[in-house]
């Protein structure tokens, strides 16, 4: 594996391995064809698998990689005539450039944990409520009293966890006056926030994605609501706002997500709400997609209640996390 000097600048884990892959896809010492395993690349990356996860569904979006009847991602654009090459992907001469080397590996024990604590906790919520047993976690992460008050700490601060009256960590529930006021703080923020990003969109990617849709081909709407975030909202040029906003989605997110795994079937109306934001902005008609996307927000809010409610006769599943005790 080389490393070679490249500024990775200010950028979040699952961008640092997305460019990463990106750039070996492009030069070829990934090849085509070549299984793409979200474990191994996280072995590789000294990552949890989430922010993998991440960088996959980016690539794909890019047409980088695609899926295949097995498991995984096939390096190469969807329609290619290729044959599997399952590789170990460790085992590659791989280039990775010193200072996102760096990046990747120099932080705390904590942070190496957190982006599975964050998605375990956060898709528990929809299911009521719960206690983090903090030896639980440690055991279940293999790490120090230390290293789970900061995981803890951390997911006080982004608003997943909260203390009670006897000191005890507790995870939701997500009620449905929760979601309603944070589908309101998106219908404030996220507009204003696509106004003041005029300048900064990424047109090339929000026109792919508008093209995509206007030939009735069928994009998954969790992977379409992140792409608005990611080339739209997110090129706002104020700090502050991206982290509010990506805050104030985190739990939507994760319901959402729960939900989907639940087998609840996608919502086609949503799909071709995208298709006419994703062509407002397309077209530089900004204003228009703002108070579209405020319509959209409201008009989302009331299905995201509609379908928490069938959580209501639906079995909590029996996967969850050992370390959270339902009270």
């Amino acid at each position: 594996m080389q490393r070679t000097a490249n500024l990775p600048g200010l950028q979040r884990r699952y961008e640092l391995i997305t460019r990463v892959l990106r750039q070996n896809i492009l030069s070829g010492r990934l090849p085509r064809g070549i299984v793409l395993l979200e474990g191994p690349i996280a072995e590789l990356m000294q990552s949890s698998r989430a922010p993998v996860q991440a960088a996959l569904r980016i690539l794909e979006e890019e047409g980088l990689i695609h899926r295949f009847s097995g498991r995984g991602f096939l390096a190469g654009a969807p329609g290619e005539a290729v044959e599997p090459l399952r590789q170990d992907i460790r085992e590659l001469d791989l280039q990775i450039g010193v200072e996102i080397d760096e990046a990747l590996q120099s932080r705390g024990t904590w942070e190496l944990v957190y982006d599975q604590v964050e998605q375990e906790v956060a898709s528990c919520l929809i299911f009521g409520e719960f206690r983090i047993v903090e030896t639980e976690l440690g055991e279940y992460l293999g790490v120090s009293r230390t290293v789970v008050r900061d995981v803890l700490s951390r997911l006080h601060e982004r608003g997943l966890i909260r203390k009670n009256q006897s000191s005890h960590w507790i995870a939701g529930p997500l009620t449905a006056q929760a979601v309603r006021e944070k589908f309101t703080v998106r219908a404030i923020l996220e507009p204003a926030a696509l106004r003041m990003a005029v300048g900064h969109i990424d047109y090339q990617e929000v026109d792919r994605l508008s093209r995509r849709l206007s030939s009735g081909e069928t994009v998954d709407g969790e992977d379409l609501e992140e792409a608005l975030t990611r080339h739209c909202l997110m090129r706002v040029p104020n700090r502050e706002l991206v982290e509010l906003i990506g805050n104030n989605q985190l739990l939507l997110k994760a319901a959402g997500s729960a939900l989907t795994r639940l087998g609840l079937p996608p919502d086609r109306i949503a799909l071709g709400e995208y298709r006419t934001l994703f062509d407002l902005i397309s077209r530089h008609l900004v204003d228009s997609a703002a108070e579209y996307l405020a319509s959209h927000l409201r008009a989302l809010s009331d299905k995201n209640l509609a379908r928490l409610k069938i959580v209501a006769v639906i079995s909590q599943p029996s996967d969850l996390a050992p370390y959270l005790t339902p009270k």
